[in-house]
């Protein structure tokens, strides 16, 4: 990906070592108001609590069952801080990780505004906050075991960028653009957000069960991904994808699929719980949306997937 020496957002803010910390040490509890076992989640917690559950196998072998059906019942993970999952504490005010978030935000930003132009809409830019360790936000406390995230509630992507690190070393997704992937994906959820597509699901499953809440998430993850591919397609467009950067945003994708990392931890699938989709449902609406480049063919909210 040629990323360097292009226009870096503003939108960045670098909480890295900072005092951003709430909740006690080495634990993180998942913001959804309550034990995982007990009501419904809102959507926004599904979408931070499906990475979690991602992550959650891939650092500390938890599995991500556990997490998704409240099995074991506390609704926390405990962690041990000290093993290096702080890797961010105290790096560079510009250091090229920062360069390399601020640059494909900025990108976001560029993509973004002439889309919603296009539709007469203005589009607001979303802010990014770096952190190490743990961080509070308006959905809650997070840790980094949370993974990557987006909350509705102050229009924020959150990233620990030991993640990349993670997604590399771990999932086997190597590559500038898995990582610009990942980012793009959380900005998916934000233009979800201006759209009012997840309120409009919050309000949908008030009355759903379980299994209806958890395939309505996989429509809204999904659609995040395609609209990553969307963003990819006029990235491609301006020159700075470069031979095998698409490959590895797909690689990513099929890494991080519910059925992959279900046959990882336990040896079957339990579709019923899926919350972000299968790899090849993940890798088809990626490719969709960067074939097409239009949001109109991504419309994973009614029809089959």
């Amino acid at each position: 990906m040629l990323w360097r020496g292009r226009r870096q957002s503003d939108n960045i803010e670098d909480d890295r070592g900072g005092g951003g910390i709430g909740g006690g040490p080495g634990q993180f509890r998942i913001p959804i108001g309550g034990g995982l076992g007990g009501g419904r989640m809102s959507l926004s917690s599904i979408v931070i609590l499906g990475v979690v559950a991602l992550i959650a196998w891939g650092v500390f072998g938890i599995n991500p069952l556990q997490l998704l059906t409240g099995e074991g019942g506390t609704g926390q993970v405990t962690t041990d801080n000290s093993g290096g999952q702080d890797s961010g504490a105290g790096a560079p005010a510009n250091d090229e990780t920062k360069q390399f978030v601020a640059t494909v935000l900025a990108e976001t930003e560029d993509t973004w505004s002439g889309i919603f132009q296009s539709m007469g809409k203005t589009y607001e830019d979303p802010k990014l906050v770096l952190f190490s360790g743990q961080i509070r936000s308006a959905c809650g406390t997070a840790s980094s075991a949370a993974g990557p995230f987006y909350c509705p509630g102050d229009r924020k992507v959150y990233l620990d960028t030991s993640f990349f690190q993670q997604l590399e070393q771990q999932f086997g997704a190597a590559g500038e653009f898995a990582r610009a992937y990942v980012i793009a994906h959380e900005v998916g959820h934000h233009v979800q957000n201006l759209l009012g597509t997840m309120s409009q699901f919050d309000q949908a499953r008030q009355n759903a069960s379980q299994a209806e809440a958890n395939q309505m998430s996989v429509r809204i993850e999904l659609q995040a991904d395609c609209f990553a591919g969307v963003w990819a397609h006029f990235t491609a467009q301006k020159g700075i994808l470069e031979q095998g950067d698409m490959e590895s945003a797909l690689n990513a994708a099929q890494q991080i699929g519910d059925d992959t990392l279900q046959k990882e931890t336990q040896g079957y699938v339990v579709p019923e719980s899926f919350n972000h989709g299968t790899s090849q449902q993940r890798q088809t609406w990626l490719a969709r949306g960067y074939k097409s480049g239009k949001i109109s063919d991504c419309n994973t909210l009614s029809g089959p997937l």
